[in-house]
């Protein structure tokens, strides 16, 4: 085995050694136990750049006396990452800078220290690849690849507008992941809303169809946590807005939505 400590690592393990604080089995047990801690700290690393995971959050790191309403048991039993294992869908909702972005990423890396593989992106990021790849004639593989990861992290549904057609696409997503594989979503808009964020009610329907049959809704009814200091700042009415409308049935309207002769093969 290839062993590659760190350059400090070899020389005070055996000046313990020396010194006879440490066995030669001891010494040995520890240059490994450094060797073994150095390739997963790597490991990691490159499965959080594969994962698009740029930015490392972490769930010590959350300031969950800022948000009250915030089970924090219910939070760290979610880092358990059974929900990954059920392949169920964790929606978090509340008002922009509550904390959506920061509990997923953080979720999302304790997945990855896990072993379990994690994608994250924006919807509007998502869309867009998916929107490239129908045009190039590559939608399949695209969304192959999607499928791929044990949890995909969609976040900011309902910041930016959906361009047309990327309802459609997105629902493509969904359908193949669908009790095939775990996501994390995160909104400021309220399920009876994600009519007006796609564009389109039936699709709008059917997306939630999927994502709320085997789902875990999280809302943070609190305030922007960067605008913390600024609250003074911000008008009465916007601070009073609840974080997002409660889940109503969405009306139908016209027929459900068609699907394409490709989609009718499953994605392995």
């Amino acid at each position: 085995m290839a062993l590659h400590f760190s350059r400090a690592s070899p020389d005070h393990v055996l000046r313990q050694a020396e010194r006879g604080t440490l066995t030669t089995l001891e010494a040995i047990d520890a240059l490994l136990g450094e060797e073994l801690a150095l390739r997963e700290a790597r490991r990691v690393k490159a499965a959080l750049q594969m994962g698009r995971l740029l930015t490392v959050k972490t769930l010590a790191g959350f300031d969950f006396a800022f948000q009250p309403s915030l089970d924090r048991d219910r939070i760290l039993a979610l880092a358990q990452l059974d929900f990954i294992d059920r392949h169920e869908v964790l929606h978090l909702l509340g008002q922009p800078g509550c904390g959506k972005t920061h509990l997923a990423t953080a979720l999302g890396v304790e997945a990855v220290k896990a072993g379990r593989s994690v994608y994250f992106t924006t919807l509007a990021d998502l869309i867009a690849s998916l929107a490239k790849a129908e045009r190039e004639g590559t939608l399949r593989e695209r969304l192959r690849f999607l499928c791929r990861p044990q949890l995909l992290i969609v976040d900011e549904i309902g910041y930016l507008p959906v361009v047309p057609g990327g309802g459609n696409l997105f629902f493509q997503l969904v359908n193949a992941r669908y009790e095939k594989g775990a996501m994390v979503l995160t909104s400021n808009r309220g399920f009876a809303e994600w009519g007006d964020v796609f564009g389109d009610t039936v699709v709008a329907t059917a997306l939630l169809d999927r994502l709320l049959h085997h789902a875990i809704v999280v809302q943070i009814e609190g305030a922007s946590y960067r605008l913390r200091q600024h609250a003074d700042l911000i008008p009465e009415n916007v601070r009073r807005r609840p974080d997002t409308a409660p889940l109503q049935a969405i009306r139908k309207r016209g027929r459900p939505p068609k699907v394409r002769p490709a989609d009718t093969h499953p994605i392995n």
